[in-house]
């Protein structure tokens, strides 16, 4: 019987209970936590230095109101790297693969800096629909423009985790697969072909790191946007 491609990115099941909810705890365990002692071991030391360098890049340029969203984002930082860095192991599952998921992420934050803005500074929140110095005839048209474009950021951030980490993951098996059929056919292609792969691998780590970053800067932006 011949399996989809798709099938890997089903959210899988065992006993009646979903994976996914053993997929999202298994982060947790990954990182130890701090103690009370003067000396850390290097792991701790290790994630302690890259918690507080990504915290200090990702917040410089917010204002001082901002910094009060420090713990979520790098919470939401480290939690999206985790998945996407052990979604690459084999006969695993990657929850970030599934647009709802990255989306229940996405709406709630996205929609927290919209309310942050209106209640803090509604004029400013709203004076974004429609830009400075805009032709009469052109204001119903602009303001319609930047509503949609304003509401379909979340789509964007849960599109464009989903379809790169998806992209990559069938690009992997696809090479793979080319990888055992040419392997009785040809042993030079099939070693080439193995290489691509390789080469794919340690593409799809730096794509699993750089999405997670790109996803939590563009919710510091639109944070930025509303305080």
């Amino acid at each position: 019987m011949v399996l989809s491609f798709f099938d890997q990115f089903m959210s899988p099941m065992y006993m009646g209970i979903p994976l996914m909810t053993i997929a999202l705890l298994f982060p947790l365990i990954m990182f130890p936590t701090p103690s009370n002692r003067w000396m850390n071991n290097r792991i701790i030391t290790l994630q302690s230095w890259c918690i507080n360098r990504f915290t200090q890049q990702l917040f410089l340029p917010l204002n001082p109101s901002g910094h009060k969203w420090a713990l979520i984002l790098t919470s939401l930082m480290i939690l999206l790297v985790s998945l996407n860095m052990l979604g690459l192991l084999p006969y695993t599952f990657t929850p970030t693969t599934q647009l709802s998921l990255n989306m229940g992420f996405a709406v709630p934050l996205w929609l927290a800096t919209v309310i942050i803005g209106m209640r803090n500074q509604p004029t400013a929140t709203l004076g974004h629909l429609l830009p400075e110095g805009t032709p009469i005839v052109l204001i119903p048209m602009l303001i319609i423009i930047e509503t949609i474009s304003l509401f379909i950021r979340p789509l964007a951030l849960g599109v464009r985790l989903t379809a790169n980490l998806t992209a990559g993951h069938l690009l992997i098996q696809l090479t793979s697969t080319a990888v055992f059929v040419l392997l009785p056919l040809s042993t030079f292609v099939a070693l080439l072909t193995a290489a691509v792969l390789f080469l794919l691998t340690l593409l799809e780590v730096a794509v699993a790191m750089i999405q997670a970053y790109v996803f939590v800067l563009l919710l510091s932006l639109y944070l930025q946007e509303n305080i």
